[in-house]
């Protein structure tokens, strides 16, 4: 081995080269008029970390754009640590936020893995500007070093790589489809639940909603508004006293929505100065969060702490029923809510809309039973779900470490030495 001299790379091969891209690669600087049967691919085309293609409905204008070649490898310059890179295996148009290498000094497949390998991405994402859209340049890009072994042996680096990232994508995938199966499974279990009751076994009676179907013949189903008060975030005056300095009160914004239904902490918080300036209503503990416009419409929590939010997300306060139970509910209605929400410019849902929410009522008792089968049977399978994730996170971290370790030289296909 012997030092490449530049960091990120480290030491590679004592009979390897390294060259600056701009002496080993062309790029494709070309324009041509798209119609309407010509492919297009924009970066939401490119799986991020696998160079898969993905099919999407989004359609373009006849226009002006930059021309891609079949075997043309496209590197993603805005964002780049979404490691959106791609071989191409058509003939088309694609974004101007890709760099579009035409031609390389060697085994194509071999520069698409060193594009993905996470030490280069690191090195160009160091380099982006831009707070909202960070984008890096050719001028800096063209600048760094790839390692070149000979011809032969990036060939056999590309083959090694390709069966071997192949097997990880296919692990990755089935384990993203357990997680799917059982988050259906979870909104499934929640529905019956807070629909049907624990007990099958008692009478049932039509609830009068479509897809909610029947019910127990001791429940009822009451509007919204009779159980809960309906209050809506504001966002003070030019942000005033919206800090990321930490306060007695969170100030949730869409963001801060994960998929636990806690929510345990913000980006940001309000200070007690702008609460009594703007005469603001804290939400109390334990009220339900949701959000009501915007392209997450829909997504629900509740926090446990005093708390307040910006104008995107409504608070439903509860008065005559148990808080995680309307959690549940709520948790079990986010298909419908979405399909009924008003589209304007943007996906709402106003105070009237969700006060007219029907909500199946046992008795409160009977609520809170509920609410513990759910809290244990959530749990486990949340559980299983972290589990499954983390083991999908484990592969895609070895499946970087293989790709850098093989294309600067740190581990050697057979045969070379």
């Amino acid at each position: 081995m012997k030092h490449s001299g530049i960091e990120w790379i480290g030491d590679i091969p004592s009979d390897w080269g390294i060259k600056k891209l701009k002496f080993v690669t062309k790029l494709r600087n070309e324009i041509g008029r798209l119609y309407n049967d010509d492919i297009y691919l924009g970066l939401e085309n490119i799986e991020s970390s696998t160079g898969k293609y993905i099919q999407t409905e989004t359609e373009y204008d006849d226009g002006f754009y930059s021309i891609v070649k079949k075997g043309d490898v496209l590197f993603g310059k805005l964002r780049p640590y979404l490691e959106k890179v791609y071989m191409s295996d058509i003939d088309g148009f694609c974004s101007g936020e890709f760099v579009n290498f035409k031609e390389f000094n060697g085994e194509k497949r071999y520069l698409f893995y060193f594009l993905l390998s996470h030490g280069f991405i690191e090195i160009v994402n160091s380099s982006t500007y831009g707070a909202k859209m960070p984008r890096a340049e050719w001028e800096y890009i063209k600048n760094l070093n790839i390692p070149m072994p000979i011809l032969s042996e990036q060939s056999a680096i590309a083959a090694f790589l390709d069966t071997q990232c192949s097997k990880i994508d296919i692990i990755i995938t089935e384990l993203e489809q357990q997680i799917e199966i059982l988050k259906q499974y979870k909104t499934s279990l929640i529905t019956e639940t807070v629909t049907k009751g624990l007990n099958k076994k008692v009478p049932m009676k039509n609830s009068g909603i479509d897809w909610i179907g029947k019910i127990p013949t001791h429940w009822e189903m009451k509007r919204l508004r009779y159980l809960c008060k309906l209050k809506t975030g504001t966002t003070p005056p030019e942000n005033e006293g919206i800090t990321t300095e930490k306060t007695d009160y969170y100030w949730y914004t869409p963001g801060d929505f994960q998929d636990s239904l806690i929510l345990e902490q913000s980006e940001k918080y309000i200070d007690c100065k702008t609460i009594r300036k703007n005469g603001i209503t804290i939400f109390p503990v334990n009220s339900i969060l949701i959000i009501a416009i915007g392209a997450t419409i829909g997504k629900i929590g509740y926090t446990n702490k005093e708390s307040y939010s910006n104008q995107q997300i409504t608070a439903i306060i509860p008065n005559n029923i148990n808080n995680k139970y309307l959690l549940y509910y709520f948790v079990s209605q986010t298909n419908y809510i979405k399909e009924n929400a008003l589209y304007t410019t943007l996906p709402i849902m106003n105070n009237s809309y969700l006060s007219n929410i029907q909500i199946c009522i046992p008795e409160i008792t009977e609520q809170k039973d509920i609410v513990a089968f759910l809290d244990s049977k959530c749990k486990e399978i949340t559980d299983i779900i972290t589990e499954k994730q983390q083991s999908i996170d484990t592969m895609k971290a070895y499946k970087k470490s293989l790709i850098y370790e093989y294309v600067t030289g740190k581990k050697r296909v057979k045969g070379y030495s």
